[in-house]
Formats: C-alpha cells, structure tokens, sequence
C-alpha cells in the first residue's frame, strides 16, 4: 500500500516536509505502515530547486530540538532535512490550475492558496481537489479558506482546522469550464504566479 499525498503550491518546501516528517513519526509509532509518495508542487521553479535542497536558515521556529536532532543534519547555518525524508517527497513544477491533477490521493493539504484567486477560480480547483481525492480521501485548507459553494462535495472532519473528507457519493468528474481562460484572465494574473 502507498499513502498519496498532494501539496501544490508549495514553494520552498516547508509544509512538505513538515507532512513528510509527521507521517514517518505516525508510521514508525505504528511499526510499520503504508509506503508515503508525497508530490509536492508549484509554478516557480527556483522554489521548487530551494525545496528539493531541502535546506533552510537556522533557526527553525516551531521545531522541537528532538526533531531537529532526529530530522535534520545541521550544516553551518542551515539545517538539512535528511535523506529518508527527503526521498519521501516528488518536487515538481506543476500548475494546480492548468496542469491535469494527480488521482488517488489520500491527503491534498492546498493551505493559503484559495485566498488568492476569486470564486469561481476557488470552486474550480476544489472540484480539481474532489476529482484527485479517492472516495474518504482528506483535504485540508489555510485557516481563512473554505469550501465555497462545493459543501455538497466534502464532510466536515475537523471544522477549526478545515479537514474535510470526500464525500463517496456521487460521480467525481475532472471540471471543465467553457470560459476557462476568461476565469484565468479574470483573475488578473497572467501566468496564475500564486504562492
């Protein structure tokens, strides 16, 4: 079994590696578990080259010295997230938007990227998050983003802190808009640079 995990829009790396780091310590309470494959993306390919690093500028606020210690490989300045965890993530320039979505995924955790495009953008790409999700597959959303007008699509898991699971009912289907570029250029950004 392979747990599928999808993160766009996820510029330097950091909330991938964040999931990445807090599945492994799930799986290795359990002893053992499924195979995580992690695809982790956005438009900007110098975030994407930062992500892959895999290196960032001490300190690391809101890391504990215990996963620092078991997590990271300190280098100078920057701490390095170590190797395992790195090969748990798949960086990758990929539009959430205009690309076709990855299938089958268990988890989409899309934080702070709705709050940037305007309604119909925003139902679009929770439709594009329906169609990727398996049936009781989980979306997670930024604190200040909600499903909109799709509610119908999802059931609340956790309302505080947007988790959301794939309804299994109904027929999931990938959205198509007669007027896509016109929602694209609507939304007034030319290349959809979103991060």
């Amino acid at each position: 079994d392979t747990l599928r995990v999808w993160i766009p829009a996820c510029a330097t790396g950091e909330e991938a590696y964040s999931i990445a780091i807090s599945l492994a310590e799930a799986i290795a309470l359990r002893r053992g578990g499924p195979k995580v494959q992690i695809f982790a993306t956005d438009i900007d390919d110098r975030a994407i080259n930062a992500a892959r690093a895999g290196r960032f500028r001490a300190p690391l606020p809101g890391v504990s010295a215990e996963r620092l210690e078991r997590w990271f490989i300190q280098d100078g300045e920057h701490y390095v997230v170590v190797k395992p965890i790195r090969e748990m993530v798949v960086f990758s320039p990929h539009s959430a938007i205009k690309d076709p979505p990855f299938s089958r995924l268990d988890l989409i955790s899309c934080r702070n990227l709705l709050i940037y495009m305007n309604s119909e953008l925003q139902e679009h790409l929770i439709r594009t998050f329906h169609y990727a999700l398996r049936p009781g597959g989980v979306l997670m959303l930024g604190p200040s983003e909600s499903l909109g007008r799709n509610t119908a699509l999802f059931s609340v898991l956790d309302k505080k802190h947007r988790l959301y699971s794939r309804r299994a009912d109904g027929r999931a289907s990938l959205p198509m808009t007669a007027h896509w570029s016109a929602l694209v250029r609507a939304q007034g950004v030319r290349d959809l640079e979103i991060h």
